[in-house]
């Protein structure tokens, strides 16, 4: 790739408005720049939680670490997706990857009895952070598939797969990551 970024600002968005990656301009409120925005972000709390990860020297994380990372990729992917309106690059492969690391990490623990709540260390609390970004991301992604004024209102169904078992393989991690580190997880107490 050479030297695409060599200058940052463009000034092009000054008057609220953005590119997507077909050249079109849209507001920058946008459901779909809404989307990519989640998304991004999503790609940013997984950095904190891997840079949290590598913090501790646990062996047995890192495979996590390796998977997140991998992923990181794939939701850049997915942002670029979701950039150009019909153009679609999330298969079910990406989706079955995550199934297979979430039932390797899911057989390891015991089942649930009660709701879990994000807290007992950093890394735990940021597992969930990611979680719930995780799953607003899929909200905004799912939203524009039920607005008439967006643009290219198609969306991968893969991709949207992808978020809903992702976010599931993110509360796996918390889940882990108090097993592995020998944390009581924080369960709900009712009323």
């Amino acid at each position: 790739m050479g030297n695409r970024l060599s200058k940052i600002y463009t000034k092009t968005g000054d008057l609220g408005e953005t590119g997507l990656g077909d050249g079109s301009r849209v507001s920058k409120t946008d459901l779909r720049v809404e989307a990519i925005g989640a998304v991004d972000e999503l790609n940013s709390v997984i950095g904190l939680l891997v840079e949290e990860l590598k913090t501790i020297e646990n062996s047995e994380l890192e495979d996590i670490v390796k998977f997140l990372r991998y992923s990181q990729h794939r939701i850049f992917d997915l942002g670029g997706e979701l950039s150009i309106p019909g153009f679609e690059i999330i298969n079910a492969s990406h989706v079955t990857k995550i199934e297979l690391n979430l039932d390797r990490l899911n057989s390891d623990l015991e089942p649930l009895k009660n709701f879990v709540l994000p807290g007992g260390s950093r890394v735990i609390a940021t597992a969930h952070l990611a979680r719930a970004t995780c799953r607003r991301a899929e909200r905004r992604v799912i939203a524009i598939m039920g607005d008439p004024s967006c643009r290219g209102n198609s969306i991968n169904s893969n991709a949207i797969c992808y978020l809903n078992r992702f976010s599931d393989y993110l509360f796996v991690v918390a889940r882990s990551c108090a097993k592995i580190s020998g944390i009581n997880e924080v369960l709900w107490e009712q009323g």
